[in-house]
């Protein structure tokens, strides 16, 4: 007998998505026989490496947490001759591959992240951030000597890069308002060295970029003849080369396809030269579906690179410098994600896997690249998943949960999300929407967030639910909007705006006010509200109209809210307002504090609880109600 949507036993349980790990970059050494990976296990950043056909093996210990810390974090490693150089502890350290003790190589103070080792591997450049002050720092590679500042001025910087001879360092930079996708700067320094002395910038350049173009990933081709960057002059982040002799810019790939994505985090790569120099592989987003292509440089002539067709997401690049392989993060609707290699005969290894792979592809959900007409016309785009398919089918049409991503200013890609068939495997339908004002369908299409955050997130969410219910896809009486951060957001005001129009709602750590999150975020994110709303004192008005707590008492659906007691970036007290505002209503609710989880949960306790008090909230206020 079929069992109705919903309520499906799923071989998916929040206790399994807590046993992955997370995947978050990989890069080759020098040599190109060693990978080099980094992964979250719990709280814990880790390093592994694996030689050749050797067995993975930890480089680093649980009492070092190596991660970033600048921002958002990433730019955790970089790799040397024979040398591997992290940031754990507030400090840089230092360690052989082949093993042994880690050495700290700087001071304890201060933030750090996204180290870059000179050629001849005496020195290290690193973004550093202390006391509200960010900038490009250097270090000698043995920690004889004190850090010393080298490119400072600017409210921030991120992925240095050095010339092969070692006479330049190429690095993003920006200020406030904006955000590094509005608009940076490609700089590059010239270096002096006065005798034995640390190399000091003679001279600081702007290549490319402005405030209103976003510059992404510079990197040096191995011959030293261009400078690579990536560019939204034309609408789309497009892949340049600025010829540094000629001083020549010229754009490589022309397609109304995504090549960077949004600088969320330092250590971002979408792309990477091959040894010789003569070609580049870069990563091409369509929609959301990844795939992988090799650019020609002397016949600029671009070819998909074969063997990969298995995967849709791809990230974190490597190209080994002796261009026998290529290393990168990848996943599928049906893959989580790898640490994965291809030779150039077409060979792939999985190196690492993320998650648990027990599952057949009938077992799982396939996302679908979707597109409707807003209520204005407009295009608007999302990825559906369908329930996954059973022999005993029940009557009717599938519930719906709409998946609103965070930044706002962000995708959700073809790739795994655990989160997606923890409820498709259930009998939900899923719609991950990219909403107008999402990234990768062009810079027009993002720029529709300027000014109107709260809008087209909204109304773009429900236009998505009445036309999978035209379609005859879901159920419209049971529509449920879920997210986090941002998307918290967006679910706290489509509850306001909307009041009956979602049966239910799941918000972590949402945003309710927007004076506070001004007054009481992370640096990196102090001024995006005026991009995303407008400047104080002027746009006071919109702010508050804005802010789902100054709206509260038109919240009528149910609502599930989490929050991280230690989250910098929306604090607590953005979750305790709205719910306070809940329970003097009666408004059918529940509240989840996680202690010592901070913008996203780490701690394997903590997802297993929030994924198991989700599934039976929405069975108490959806499937049965």
């Amino acid at each position: 007998m079929s069992k109705p949507y919903g309520t499906w036993a799923s071989p998916i349980s929040g206790a399994s998505i807590a046993s992955g790990v997370s995947l978050r970059d990989v890069q080759w050494n020098r040599a190109g026989d060693t990978l080099v990976w980094w992964e979250n296990r719990a709280k814990t950043g880790v390093l592994l490496a694996q030689t050749a056909s050797q067995a993975p093996r930890d480089l680093t210990d649980n009492t070092l947490n190596v991660a970033g810390r600048v921002g958002y974090g990433g730019g955790a490693f970089a790799l040397g001759d024979g040398k591997v150089f992290f940031v754990a502890k507030g400090r840089l350290f230092c360690q052989a591959l082949a093993g042994g003790e880690a050495r700290a190589i700087t001071p304890a103070f201060g933030s750090f992240a996204s180290p870059a080792i000179s050629p001849d591997g005496e020195w290290v450049v690193f973004v550093h951030s202390y006391e509200h002050v960010d900038g490009l720092a250097i270090v000698d590679a043995a920690g004889e000597d004190f850090p010393q500042k080298l490119a400072y001025g600017t409210d921030f910087v991120m992925q240095p890069t050095w010339h092969p001879a070692g006479s330049h360092i190429a690095y993003i930079a920006w200020n406030h308002p904006q955000m590094p996708w509005n608009g940076s700067e490609l700089r590059l320094i010239s270096l002096a060295v006065v005798g034995a002395g640390k190399p000091s910038a003679n001279d600081i350049v702007t290549v490319a970029g402005d405030q209103n173009t976003a510059i992404f990933q510079p990197e040096f081709s191995p011959d030293g003849r261009y400078l690579s960057y990536i560019s939204d002059v034309s609408g789309w982040g497009q892949i340049y080369l600025y010829d540094l002799l000629a001083q020549k810019h010229t754009q490589l790939t022309d397609d109304e396809v995504e090549h960077g994505a949004p600088a969320w985090a330092q250590g971002l790569r979408a792309y990477g030269w091959a040894g010789d120099s003569r070609s580049i592989y870069y990563l091409e987003n369509c929609q959301g579906f990844f795939s992988l292509r090799r650019f020609d440089v002397d016949s600029a002539r671009s070819e998909e690179v074969a063997g990969l067709e298995a995967y849709t997401q791809m990230e974190q690049i490597s190209v080994s410098r002796n261009g026998d392989a290529v290393a990168m993060i990848a996943s599928s609707a049906l893959i989580p994600p790898r640490v994965i290699s291809l030779t150039s005969s077409g060979h792939v290894t999985a190196h690492r896997r993320g998650g648990v792979e027990n599952l057949r592809e009938d077992q799982l959900s396939v996302a679908r690249a979707i597109c409707w007409q807003g209520d204005d016309g407009d295009d608007v785009y999302g990825l559906y998943y369908p329930p996954v398919l059973q022999e005993d089918m029940p009557a009717g049409l599938p519930p719906l949960i709409v998946n609103v991503h965070g930044g706002p200013t962000s995708q959700r890609s073809a790739g795994y999300y655990s989160e997606v068939q923890f409820f498709t495997t259930r009998g939900y339908a899923v719609l991950q929407i990219n909403h107008r004002g999402s990234t990768g369908y062009g810079k027009a299409y993002m720029d529709m967030h300027r000014g109107a955050w709260g809008v087209y997130d909204v109304i773009d969410s429900v236009s998505g639910v009445k036309h999978l219910a035209n379609e005859g896809l879901i159920d419209e009486s049971k529509a449920v909007i879920m997210g986090g951060s941002a998307g918290g957001f967006t679910v706290l005001q489509s509850l306001v705006d909307y009041p009956g129009f979602y049966k239910a709602g799941v918000c972590s750590y949402g945003v309710s006010n927007q004076f506070g999150l001004l007054m009481d975020t992370h640096k990196f994110e102090e001024r995006y509200t005026y991009w995303l709303l407008g400047e104080l004192p002027e746009a006071a008005d919109l702010y508050r109209e804005r802010s789902p707590v100054f709206h509260a008492d038109r919240i009528v659906d149910p609502i599930i809210v989490f929050q991280g007691t230690d989250d910098v970036v929306v604090p607590q007290d953005q979750s305790d307002s709205i719910v306070a505002s809940l329970q003097r209503r009666g408004i059918p609710h529940e509240y989840h504090l996680f202690e010592g989880e901070g913008h996203g949960w780490r701690m394997p306790e903590t997802i297993a609880s929030y994924y198991d008090k989700i599934d039976r909230f929405l069975l108490q206020h959806v499937i049965y109600a």
